[in-house]
């Protein structure tokens, strides 16, 4: 696991790119979604932040727990305990629909950037809105997952 970067705690300096990647991936995820005169300035935006997004969210995971780890070896016990599960579930819940959030942004930018080279039936338009729908829903999951996760971690290292 990822627990020290330069002679310090991995966590407090990974969990900034998570922070910044995922909401900015919510943020231009829906804008893509909603405003389609954006999809062509926005695509690589997204697509890049499909990409870099999870893969902060799980290395902020990975690091946190290797930081629980070190909090259970130098005696953390009882209510601190507790507070660091919380957070920890929090950051497994945002990674996961973080993930699920990169491939449904994915699948929508792909799908409609090529919906001019193929033929137009019927089920296109369902198909585009149900992508924007997942899209959507999984959105509004990672940045509430993100901010529960945020908030649940200043809380413990400012109280």
């Amino acid at each position: 696991m990822i627990d020290e970067l330069f002679g310090l705690p991995a966590h407090p300096l990974i969990v900034h790119a998570a922070v910044v990647f995922g909401p900015l991936l919510v943020a231009s995820a829906l804008a893509y979604a909603f405003v389609p005169m954006l999809r062509k300035y926005l695509g690589w935006v997204v697509v890049s932040l499909a990409f870099v997004a999870p893969i902060a969210l799980w290395f902020a995971r990975l690091s946190g727990e290797a930081l629980r780890d070190r909090q259970i070896a130098n005696g953390a016990q009882g209510q601190a305990l507790k507070e660091i599960d919380v957070h920890q579930g929090f950051g497994e819940l945002a990674a996961w629909w973080g993930t699920g959030l990169g491939l449904a942004a994915l699948a929508l930018v792909y799908y409609c950037t090529t919906a001019g080279r193929r033929p137009t039936v019927p089920s296109s338009r369902a198909i585009s809105y149900a992508l924007i729908a997942v899209t959507a829903v999984l959105a509004v999951l990672t940045g509430y997952y993100v901010f529960r996760t945020g908030d649940s971690g200043a809380r413990m290292v400012w109280s």
